[in-house]
């Protein structure tokens, strides 16, 4: 018979074993940051992902654009052999041979064999609409990659709002359920002052209307945590893990320059949308010469080496070297017709980047403007949490000795619940806006995430 295995005979396995699952159970407590889910979305997001895609597809367009510059060489051919039965009318060709009648057919075999093949190499001399492609070709892809940093940009403020969309659910709910546990015991205490007769059914009504009002907004404030949470596992690509919340009483700084001039000019120069649509105003002044070229001769050099070979002929072999050109004389006003198109399409390029100057200059005044405001209003809103909690205070106070009613317990309590998930919004909404403006300016990173996560409790 085997005896069992105690496991208490080996105490230092037991530890470790112990040691190993409270580190794990301490990881999986552990709260992800802004950094580590942005990372996450990096590798997860599928709108980033068709960005980082289009740029790999762009990569190409140079290539291509080059492509009608160098010569082609290419070499055709073909090798075949040929066989069957001929009838000879030899009155007709050959007389009248001993053995023969007139309009008699003499059947014979007849086979032969042809190999041959070219091979040609054609080098444009002169081509204006090529050059001008290949031009619009480098453009292209400045262009794709100024869609990529924009959509790297656009992927941190998604991520960052995305997270403090759900700090936001979070904090509502929690102060909800602060306020639900508040209001359960005003209403508890009015009910039993009513029972005991020091106050009226009035108390204990409003009580129970502002307790049924704090349960619906508690099932408001589950439902609204779980769209939050929805919404960033879509970004990164998987279950939304707990987030680490921001530390209470955090600063949050000031833009720097802290002018708004600095950062508006900024906006009309660098914002990523205002260079893609520069280039593509410079890729429809291009477009115009592409088509002017129609009106245009082309010359290239040619150059070719011929092989022939077939059975009775013997074999034939030919180099040829020359210049060929062409000269366009009447397409049916097609030429004319695209030149006039590609005009305003080049108008409408120059309106475009026009309109997107104006709006990175308004989203920088919009964000930047944002900032300040934000600041200000977390400044008077700490000072209102201070006041709102005195003020509650001395309402359960004055409750306690008669001179206040229940219900300006319940109106103090909600009105200090209301300002700190406003405090909370106001800093969030804050951060947001600093990140948008550097957005809006065009000078977004991903390593300025790195100050906010700093201001997170991990």
């Amino acid at each position: 018979m085997i005896p069992k295995k105690n496991s208490l005979r080996h105490p230092l396995i037991t530890v470790l074993i112990a040691s190993v699952l409270l580190t794990l159970d301490a990881a999986a407590a552990r709260a992800a940051d802004l950094v580590q889910l942005y990372q996450q979305a990096l590798a997860n997001d599928a709108t980033y992902a068709v960005a980082r895609d289009a740029l790999a597809a762009s990569q190409q367009k140079t290539t291509q654009g080059r492509a009608g510059l160098l010569p082609p060489l290419q070499a055709s051919g073909q090798n075949t052999r040929n066989t069957g039965r001929q009838l000879t009318s030899f009155d007709a060709l050959y007389g009248f041979p001993p053995g023969t009648s007139p309009g008699e057919f003499v059947e014979s075999d007849s086979q032969y064999h042809l190999n041959t093949y070219t091979v040609s190499l054609t080098q444009p001399l002169y081509n204006w609409a090529s050059w001008q492609q290949y031009q619009q070709s480098k453009l292209f892809q400045a262009a794709a990659e100024a869609d990529f940093a924009q959509a790297q940009e656009d992927l941190i403020t998604r991520v960052a709002q995305a997270y403090f969309d759900v700090l936001t659910a979070q904090d509502n709910l929690s102060v909800t359920r602060s306020q639900k546990s508040a209001t359960t015991e005003q209403l508890a205490s009015a009910k039993r002052n009513h029972e005991i007769g020091t106050q009226t059914i009035t108390d204990a009504d409003e009580a129970q209307a502002a307790f049924d009002q704090v349960v619906a907004q508690e099932f408001a404030a589950i439902n609204d945590l779980g769209n939050k949470r929805a919404a960033l596992r879509a970004i990164i690509g998987g279950k939304a893990p707990e987030l680490a919340p921001l530390r209470p009483g955090v600063t949050v700084s000031a833009p720097e320059p802290d002018a708004i001039e600095p950062w508006v000019d900024a906006a009309e120069t660098q914002n990523y949308a205002v260079v893609g649509a520069e280039l593509g105003l410079e890729v429809a002044k291009r477009q115009i010469q592409v088509d002017r070229a129609g009106h245009m001769p082309t010359a290239a050099l040619t150059a070719s080496k011929t092989h022939n070979y077939q059975t009775g002929y013997g074999t034939n072999n030919s180099n040829a070297i020359g210049v060929s050109w062409s000269v366009p004389l009447f397409s049916g006003f097609a030429v004319t017709s695209k030149v006039r198109e590609s005009i305003a399409l080049e108008s409408r390029a120059r309106n475009e980047l026009e309109a997107a100057r104006r709006n990175a200059a308004l989203s920088a005044t919009e964000a930047f403007l944002g900032v300040n405001s934000g600041l200000a209003q977390v400044r008077a809103l700490e000072a209102a949490e201070v006041s709102s909690r005195t003020a509650l205070k001395s309402n359960k106070l004055g409750y306690q000795v008669g001179v206040r009613i229940n219900i300006d317990v319940l109106n103090a309590q909600k009105l200090l619940y209301a300002t700190q998930k406003d405090l909370s919004k106001a800093r969030y909404d804050t951060i947001m806006n600093g990140l948008r403006l550097k957005a809006a300016a065009g000078t977004l990173r991903p390593t300025d995430l790195g100050p906010i996560n700093a201001l997170l409790a991990h």
